[in-house]
């Protein structure tokens, strides 16, 4: 099933599949809801930033075998977290993925509940980048409660009940990655790795609220709004 999404969400400034789809015995879920999470505009404030660097050699199959993904390819993926509302906003940058994407999902782009190496059942799908040339990028802010158009063995979506908190309980235990009709298992994977959100321990504020937001972005911390951290960071990586 190829699962090619054009949308792209509205812009504020700011994957048989592999992560264990085969281990669990997932299967296309036609009678589910086609969406139950809702595009939303940026909120005020974040409990949580992470970021992943998704690369070809990460890929592993559903049963945590290495399934190498497309070479040379990456990704570059930015979550900004609202536990409190159930709000993730993403910035993601994928280069040098090729072909159509692919995946019994809804989508083929997903944070899969995986360790680095596992397999693991997908809880969030986003609309796949799109763009012309080397780079695709998506971004937006989706809020819950969630799906990914996936049954699991207990007969339920597997992104039913999930909550944004368990991705902050454990953020290694998550992974990133898009899956591609040439490289089912994955193009390209990564762990999420937490990163600064600034102000205070219990979330930094989003542009237009006051104080700026600080997001440690790799090794540089920048005094910037959410939307102007992503894009510096986007540029640096296209550097």
């Amino acid at each position: 099933m190829s699962t090619t999404n054009t949308a792209r969400p509205t812009r504020r400034g700011l994957t048989a599949a592999g992560g264990g789809l085969g281990a669990l015995a997932l299967v296309a879920a036609s009678t589910l809801p086609a969406a139950a999470e809702t595009e939303v505009d940026m909120p005020d404030t974040f409990t949580s930033a992470f970021s992943v660097t998704a690369t070809p050699d990460n890929v592993v199959d559903g049963e945590g075998n290495p399934a190498p993904g497309e070479e040379g390819a990456m990704g570059m993926f930015t979550f900004m977290i609202n536990s409190d509302e159930e709000i993730i906003c993403y910035d993601i940058e994928l280069t040098g993925v090729t072909g159509e994407y692919d995946s019994p999902a809804k989508t083929a782009t997903h944070v899969h509940q995986a360790d680095a190496g596992e397999g693991g059942p997908p809880r969030l799908a986003f609309p796949n980048p799109t763009g012309d040339g080397d780079v695709r990028t998506s971004e937006g802010c989706l809020q819950g409660p969630f799906t990914t158009g996936l049954e699991g063995d207990d007969g339920k979506d597997t992104g039913e009940g999930f909550s944004l908190a368990e991705i902050e309980a454990d953020p290694a235990g998550f992974s990133a990655d898009t899956h591609t009709s040439e490289f089912l298992p994955g193009a390209v994977r990564g762990q999420l790795q937490e990163i600064p959100v600034g102000g205070a321990e219990t979330g930094g504020q989003a542009p237009g609220t006051g104080d700026p937001l600080l997001i440690g972005v790799g090794a540089g911390v920048m005094a910037l709004g959410l939307g102007g951290a992503l894009l510096a960071a986007r540029g640096r990586r296209q550097h």
